[in-house]
């Protein structure tokens, strides 16, 4: 980190038990610093995701980040939660207190836009949520395309989807909203499931973090022990999900991307929200046979140092420095 000015980021989520892991991670990691947070609907409702965020940010210690509410629907269809997976609140039904913290007097696209622009250096987007919110600021705010470095979201998948066979929830959940964002003509980086699923905190130390007496740290240990691929209380491990892809941010030596054309199936049916990844070598015979369609160019996560990055977060969320290999020099 020496003579290396932090990594401006904006985080837009739907916090959301990984969200909150993200969360906790860009609050504390030294080369990172966290301008804003917008709050968008997705894993919970808009108003419980705001909630939710304050919280965290309150627990992780963090400065006067500013939070913003968004969009409480995506762009065509209706709002489809995952409380399945997140608990009633969002948060693993923890019964986390209340945050004395508010949220910003201005929307989320208001937000975002004034803190891209009022930035010194080019910021770098991470959406971990449905990207409604991102959609509306690319299309209502183009001239903060400017001072935009990277969007490096959390959704999509290559092979096997989540909420349906072959589509992620985030991008499943507004696809015209993907879209959208994947052709603003803003470098991506698609962190999707194909590494999302493999960054495991092993049981002991999502245990020792549900024993410390540091708020931050034992939020994240609870948080853990809620999240796959958790078993039983006597094996705890937990998937760092979202917070790989801003991991990715910290320390990018330890993502494997590809630029490949990616395209958003926005058809009605079974394919509906499906991030179609083209690896082949060379043009098939649709291309051949004249089916042209413009495809944008997106660094897909293909591979990823799991280890690292699991060291790399606790490290970080236990205010210890990072190993060599595990964050940028």
């Amino acid at each position: 980190m020496t003579g290396r000015r932090p990594t401006p980021v904006i985080i837009d989520c739907d916090t959301g038990v990984d969200d909150a892991l993200a969360l906790l991670f860009a609050v504390r990691h030294p080369g990172l610093d966290l301008r804003a947070v917008g709050c968008v609907a997705g894993n919970t409702d808009v108003d419980q995701v705001v909630r939710n965020t304050l919280t965290v940010l309150e627990q992780a210690g963090a400065g006067e980040v500013p939070v913003a509410r968004g969009a409480e629907r995506p762009l065509i269809e209706p709002p489809r939660h995952a409380h399945h997976v997140h608990g009633a609140d969002g948060m693993g039904d923890l019964r986390l207190p209340a945050p004395a913290r508010r949220p910003a007097g201005v929307d989320a696209v208001a937000l975002l836009r004034h803190e891209i622009l009022a930035c010194d250096r080019p910021v770098t987007l991470i959406p971990t949520a449905p990207l409604t919110n991102i959609a509306l600021l690319l299309r209502t705010h183009p001239e903060v395309t400017r001072n935009i470095e990277r969007i490096v979201f959390m959704g999509g998948a290559v092979a096997t989807g989540n909420a349906t066979a072959v589509a992620e929830f985030n991008v499943w959940h507004d696809p015209e909203a993907a879209a959208i964002v994947l052709t603003a003509g803003v470098p991506v980086t698609m962190y999707g499931l194909d590494v999302f699923q493999r960054v495991t905190v092993p049981a002991p130390d999502v245990r020792r973090l549900r024993e410390s007496a540091e708020p931050g740290a034992r939020l994240a240990g609870r948080l853990l022990a809620h999240r796959g691929p958790v078993t039983t209380e006597e094996d705890p491990a937990g998937g760092l999900g979202d917070a790989g892809a801003v991991c990715s941010v910290a320390d990018p030596d330890g993502l494997t991307t590809h630029r490949l054309p990616v395209e958003v199936n926005l058809a009605p049916g079974p394919a509906r929200g499906q991030t179609v990844v083209d690896r082949r070598p060379r043009p098939g015979e649709a291309e051949l046979h004249g089916e042209m369609r413009e495809q944008r160019l997106v660094d897909v996560a293909l591979d990823i140092d799991a280890e690292r990055y699991a060291a790399l977060y606790l490290a970080t969320v236990e205010g210890r420095t990072p190993s060599p290999g595990s964050g940028p020099s």
